[in-house]
């Protein structure tokens, strides 16, 4: 945003079309705070990705489930739910079925006449998260919150109802092509990972495989800095289930804290020492040459004409190698099972013949461009439908007219 526009409002940044009002949040929705009595009552979960859903249908592999939902805040449909904590990061949105939330989030219903899907696309766009950001107080983005007095005072175009619903029915059916088409891009890259499997289960099948420990094929690769106090490194993490690796701020030498660190090289395996139990494991890239990891994250490359290192990754993401990752992570409770590379490297492993480890490294050359290609895509068509949102909720779209497609015809 232009920093002569910060500290306006979006009704004051945008020329709105002939009809259209502008009103406070406060003449169009009303607090509400009825609660529950039953104890498993359906739980609904609130996030900037998916707005409101059941958990069970956000969230369908995990158990989560809450001891009780007594006394927790009752949703109708209809009725917008904010987490006054992270309003500001997206976490809000108009709920499409019945359910309950957490006491801690507020519930707003309609009160006079809106449309639904029209302050659903409105409060969820990119213009109303940084007014939301405006008007929460905290010192720091983890302690703002949105509370009621200052939801109520915002201000937000008011097209004449007739339009309102033209363009939530317009942003619905948008939306969902958009969706859809995003959702066949996530699958490609899931038929991606299960050829990968596949194709390791394949070579392990072959008849010269030998089963030889992981130190025989494999060496711990240890690449000590010469720390340098003024000098700036980038460290890095690891996401869980195999989805790579990202970089934290870069660091001054000085602000490195205690830990012994070492240099990551483009073609490392890299495991998190703390949760590789989750999958996290990853291939270094060209972007990730000389970062920095902790000792909490062991590097290991196949030893040449034994073990290909971008095979031994593909290993580990099939269920025979996560077992093994899981196995040499003992802890005594809750998420603390650090993983020991001592007992993991004397452990067993398939090693194909090197003709079955290429098809493998093939497959994952081919799957990480491909994958780089899709994220970008996927990013584009994300942004394509923010500005989207933002333009037919502003009135920079006529959709005073609009009327969704006969089934069979496109848009």
């Amino acid at each position: 945003m232009s920093e002569n526009l910060k500290g306006l409002s979006p009704t004051e940044i945008h020329n709105f079309p002939d009809g259209w009002d502008t009103r406070q949040v406060r003449t169009v929705l009303a607090k509400v705070d009825e609660r529950t009595e039953k104890e498993n009552a359906r739980l609904l979960s609130i996030s900037k990705y998916d707005g409101v859903r059941p958990r069970d249908e956000a969230s369908p592999d995990r158990k989560f489930r809450a001891e009780s939902t007594e006394g927790y805040k009752i949703v109708q449909s209809d009725d917008l739910v904010v987490n006054i904590m992270l309003a500001w990061d997206g976490a809000l949105g108009v709920s499409r079925s019945q359910g309950v939330v957490s006491p801690s989030y507020e519930v707003y219903r309609i009160n006079g006449e809106a449309d639904s899907s029209y302050l659903h696309y409105l409060f969820r766009s990119e213009l109303y998260q940084y007014e939301f950001t405006r008007h929460s107080n905290g010192v720091v983005p983890s302690r703002w919150r949105l509370y009621k007095t200052q939801f109520f005072s915002i201000k937000i175009p008011y097209p004449p109802i007739k339009e309102q619903r033209a363009i939530g029915e317009y942003l619905d059916y948008k939306t969902a092509q958009i969706d859809a088409l995003i959702e066949k891009y996530q699958r490609l890259l899931e038929l991606l990972e299960e050829k990968r499997k596949a194709l390791v289960h394949v070579a392990i099948q072959q008849e010269n495989t030998r089963n030889l420990p992981l130190l025989a094929v494999a060496d711990q690769v240890f690449r000590p800095i010469e720390r340098k106090d003024d000098e700036l490194y980038t460290p890095i993490g690891l996401y869980n289930r195999g989805r790579g690796i990202f970089h934290k701020e870069p660091t001054q030498g000085t602000n490195l804290g205690d830990s012994d660190f070492f240099w990551v090289k483009s073609g490392d395996l890299v495991i998190s020492g703390q949760f590789a139990w989750e999958g996290a494991v990853a291939l270094a890239t060209n972007e990730d040459d000389d970062c920095i990891a902790t000792h909490r994250y062991p590097i290991l490359r196949g030893k040449p004409d034994f073990l290909d290192t971008v095979y031994l990754w593909a290993f580990f993401t099939t269920k025979m190698g996560d077992f093994l990752l899981k196995e040499h992570s003992r802890g005594a409770a809750g998420r603390n099972r650090p993983l020991n590379t001592r007992t993991l490297l004397k452990e067993k492993i398939p090693v194909p013949p090197v003709d079955a480890q290429i098809r493998v490294f093939e497959h994952v050359i081919m799957e990480e461009q491909l994958k780089k290609n899709i994220a970008h895509s996927i990013e584009l068509f994300k942004r394509y439908r923010q500005a989207l949102v933002t333009n037919a909720v502003t009135g920079k779209i006529e959709l005073s007219d609009w009327e969704p497609p006969e089934v069979g015809v496109r848009a």
